[in-house]
C-alpha cells in the first residue's frame, strides 16, 4: 500500500469568527483537495478540523499516513500523548472534546505519523492548505460548526 502524505491547515477571520481549513492528500500520482468554510468557529477548531476531515477521507484501512501541520495544538498534542490523558479523563475542561473524539475514531483507523511544519514559509503544500482555508472562510456558502460552543 502506497504512502499517503496529507498536508493540513486551518484559519479563522477573528477567534472567534468565520472560518475555514484546507487539505491536500498525497498518494503516487493521486491528489486530493478538500475545503470548507464555516460562519462561526475558531482557529483550532479548524485546525483539528482538517486533520479529522483528512483522516476520514481516505479509502483503506491501515493506510500509511506521514501527516504535515502547522498547528503545535493538534501536533504536540498527538506526539506529546496529552489527547489520550485527555480521553482517559473524558475531556473535562478541555476544549474542542467534539473534534477530539472524531479525530481519535479516524486516527486509530490507521498508522499516521505527525510532522510540524512552519506556517508561512517555503513548504508548498502547507501554503496550498492556507490557501483553500483563507478561500473557504471567506466564501458565501459556510455552513455552521455545530460543536463550537462559543466558549
Amino acid at each position: 500500500m502506497a504512502e499517503i502524505t496529507i498536508y493540513t491547515d486551518g484559519s479563522s477571520r477573528g477567534n472567534p469568527g468565520a472560518g475555514g481549513y484546507g487539505v491536500v492528500l498525497l498518494s503516487g500520482p493521486h491528489r486530493k483537495e478538500l475545503s470548507a468554510g464555516y460562519r462561526l468557529t475558531t482557529n483550532n477548531r479548524m485546525e483539528l478540523m482538517a486533520v479529522c476531515v483528512a483522516l476520514e477521507a481516505l479509502k483503506f484501512e491501515g493506510s500509511n499516513v506521514t501527516l504535515y501541520s502547522d498547528s503545535k495544538y493538534v501536533i504536540e498534542a498527538v506526539n506529546q500523548r496529552w489527547v489520550f490523558g485527555w480521553e482517559q479523563k473524558r475531556f473535562v475542561g478541555k476544549k474542542n472534546p467534539d473534534l477530539w473524539m472524531r479525530f481519535l475514531r479516524a486516527y486509530r483507523r490507521h498508522n499516521v505519523r505527525f510532522v510540524w511544519v512552519k506556517g508561512h514559509a517555503s513548504t508548498v503544500e502547507n501554503n496550498r492548505c492556507d490557501e483553500l482555508a483563507v478561500a473557504a472562510a471567506m466564501s458565501n456558502n459556510l455552513l455552521e460548526d455545530t460543536g463550537y460552543d462559543g466558549e
